[in-house]
């Protein structure tokens, strides 16, 4: 295994996904990668921005990358294993045209209008282009990833998407230092943010939509425009899911779902908007 890093420099940023995009790394599978992005809005900080290579086209979420993982193709999935995220000493949240807070950001805890809250750093933005030729916005999430904005995705945890392009092209950032389900302002606390990532291919994993590992239990992603067609999504991923890991299908499979399964709104602020269905490991003896 071999670990990369991807300095904050305007060739390894881009603000918009696309297969035409030439990749700034390739890498062998199984190998990690460092990064450094500034927010969503291409900050820095309060006081400074970010200047992007081509700001005709990069008006979305700053993402570092493409990265090639070599030998990647359509049909797998890549994993990405969230090694580290580790959020800036600043933030900011939006709560409306012209309202902005700005958060203080230290030890792990974050404070602004009076009140502290409990950081827990992660990438709103894991994912890769879509199959079509063409310029395509980083704002709404896609089978292949993309702006899932799903605060379980933490340091330890391990995203499965599957492969849309030859040598995968993934891109991530939008750091967040802390957010709710649901992301209801349109906005977490938005801040620069280093993260390491390790990238594999596996053959044996078939995916239709994203699912993910994280501490004790499973989750598995829906998105469409409509909430309740996302939350249909994430059943039928969790469905095959316990097939694959509880061996148990059909109405068995569907019955312990409905006593067993929670469905959480990922984020309803995307154009597509998220559910994700969760089973914990403990959810049946």
């Amino acid at each position: 295994m071999t670990l990369h890093e991807l300095p904050l420099e305007q060739r390894t940023l881009h603000g918009y996904f696309s297969r035409e995009l030439e990749p700034v790394l390739e890498i062998e599978p199984g190998d990690s990668v460092r990064i450094s992005v500034p927010n969503a809005g291409w900050d820095l900080s309060r006081e400074e921005q970010f200047v992007a290579k081509r700001p005709e086209l990069d008006t979305g979420h700053a993402l570092a990358g493409p990265i090639a993982v070599r030998g990647a193709r359509p049909g797998q999935t890549l994993t990405v294993r969230v090694d580290e995220v580790e959020a800036g000493d600043w933030g900011v949240t939006l709560g409306g045209e012209d309202h902005a807070v700005h958060w203080a950001l230290a030890n792990g805890v974050g404070r602004a209008l009076g009140r502290e809250l409990d950081l827990a750093p992660f990438l709103g933005v894991m994912g890769m282009p879509p199959p079509e030729p063409g310029v395509h916005s980083t704002i709404p999430p896609r089978r292949w990833g993309g702006n899932i904005d799903c605060k379980e995705l933490v340091s330890g945890t391990t995203l499965y998407l599957p492969i849309p392009v030859e040598s995968a092209l993934f891109s991530a950032g939008d750091g967040h230092a802390a957010q709710g389900d649901g992301e209801v302002s349109g906005t977490a606390i938005e801040t620069p943010a280093r993260a390491q990532l390790t990238l594999d291919v596996r053959d044996d994993l078939a995916l239709e939509w994203p699912i993910a590992r994280i501490d004790g239990a499973w989750l598995t992603f829906g998105f469409d425009e409509h909430l309740g067609r996302a939350a249909s999504i994430a059943i039928d991923g969790m469905l095959a899911l316990m097939a694959r890991e509880l061996g148990v299908g059909g109405g068995d499979a569907r019955v312990l779902a409905s006593v067993g399964v929670d469905l959480h709104v990922t984020q309803v602020v995307n154009e597509a908007l998220g559910v994700h269905a969760e089973l914990r490991d403990d959810a049946f003896r």
